[in-house]
């Protein structure tokens, strides 16, 4: 009998110093990652200041050298003063025309569902053109081949069955492009109404 309790004693003991002995290797392995922890911050901390003080004299080097030649650039006289003041003027209005037309253009590939062509798409559209380029006498074959399969009656019957669809969409087309001349054409005659013929004299 005295046998048992003592093997129970025995038992209790190494477990109590088993678990004291995990319970003081957590302790260290956490106390270890705690430390690698506050030493990892330590050098973030130590290259954020090191990246903010180089970046704090570069941005003070590159204002200095920008204003100097900003100035420099305002003491330059004659045309060529004109025309830096000129560029100077027409920066603000181009940056923000840009920014409009890429809005403009999103809106026009959102509506029409449009999307720029995959890589497959773009080499098989060019491998002719590299294949012109590479062989120039092939182009001659490829041309009588052509215009010996263009078929007159299949392109009168495909003109035919032309749905109210596809004639809305080259109309929508046709539209866009006369629109977008019209523009180009007051841009760059500065004006709005038409131009201007010679005056007809009367003899």
């Amino acid at each position: 009998m005295s046998a048992a309790p003592t093997s129970r004693a025995v038992y209790r003991q190494t477990k109590f110093l088993l678990r004291r002995n995990n319970f003081r290797q957590a302790s260290t392995a956490s106390e270890a990652a705690s430390k690698a922890q506050e030493s990892g911050k330590q050098a973030v901390s130590k290259a954020s200041e090191g990246l903010t003080r180089v970046q704090s004299s570069a941005g003070s080097t590159i204002s200095r050298v920008g204003s100097s030649a900003y100035s420099a650039l305002g003491r330059i006289g004659g045309r060529t003063g004109r025309m830096i003041s000129a560029v100077e003027s027409l920066i603000p209005p181009t940056v923000y025309y840009s920014r409009v037309g890429l809005e403009l253009a999103r809106i026009v590939f959102r509506g029409q569902q449009m999307a720029p062509p995959s890589v497959a798409q773009f080499q098989s559209y060019f491998q002719p053109v590299t294949n012109v380029l590479r062989n120039p006498r092939a182009i001659t074959s490829t041309a009588s081949s052509a215009a010996d399969s263009v078929n007159p009656e299949a392109v009168l019957s495909s003109v035919r069955n032309v749905n109210r669809r596809q004639l809305t969409t080259v109309a929508i087309i046709v539209a866009e492009i006369l629109g977008f001349f019209t523009v180009g054409e007051m841009v760059g005659r500065l004006k709005i109404v038409g131009y201007h013929g010679e005056p007809h004299h009367e003899h």
